[in-house]
């Protein structure tokens, strides 16, 4: 969901742009925009435009397109998920906010919380290690028959990014964000879905 309410926001002395088509990273919508800022003639002598400032026309959030055509913010990785309390929704989203920005590090840090949080909420005690929310996870049945290669994995990565000197990849954190996003249906989304 937009942080930009399209009726307050107005967008002084926009120009008009060559058409470009994306998926906001603000509304998640795939749109096509041709309102905005430019950046200018880029420097290589052809006299092109590129990259800007887009305005998306369904949520009005900006989008800045730089000349190598890297967006920012870009689509978040992972879905939203249903009937998830609230705190574990912030943390979710704050960590798919950071993959749009490129933060992945970051994103793994917040996404390693997650599992604490969700291990406590299903009676681990708190002020424990990390691998003792994912063994309690494993071992009280929420994490699904063969997944404990994949939570291990995600210890592993979770590690990487807390302990050692090393960046995390958009496919790192593209695993991890996928493993919670199926550890909130899986405990949340869809026993609700139960009459």
């Amino acid at each position: 969901m937009s942080r930009f309410d399209r009726k307050q926001v107005n967008w002084y002395a926009t120009q008009k742009l060559e058409p470009y088509s994306f998926v906001c990273g603000h509304c998640n919508n795939q749109v096509s925009s041709s309102l905005g800022y430019k950046t200018g003639h880029y420097i290589d002598g052809s006299g092109e435009e590129k990259g800007g400032v887009y305005i998306c026309p369904h949520c009005h959030g900006p989008t800045i397109v730089a000349p190598d055509g890297t967006r920012l913010p870009d689509v978040p990785i992972g879905n939203s998920v249903d009937h998830v309390p609230q705190d574990l929704v912030d943390l979710y989203e704050e960590a798919r906010r950071c993959t749009s920005t490129g933060c992945y590090t970051a994103s793994v840090l917040v996404c390693r919380k997650i599992i604490m949080h969700i291990g406590v909420a299903n009676g681990a005690d708190e002020g424990k290690n990390f691998l003792y929310y994912v063994d309690h996870l494993a071992d009280a049945g929420f994490v699904p028959p063969n997944g404990k290669t994949w939570v291990d994995h995600i210890r592993k990565k979770g590690n990487e990014a807390n302990h050692e000197i090393k960046l995390i990849t958009r496919d790192d954190t593209r695993e991890l964000i996928v493993f919670i996003e199926m550890l909130l249906r899986f405990i949340y989304e869809f026993p609700a879905m139960m009459p």
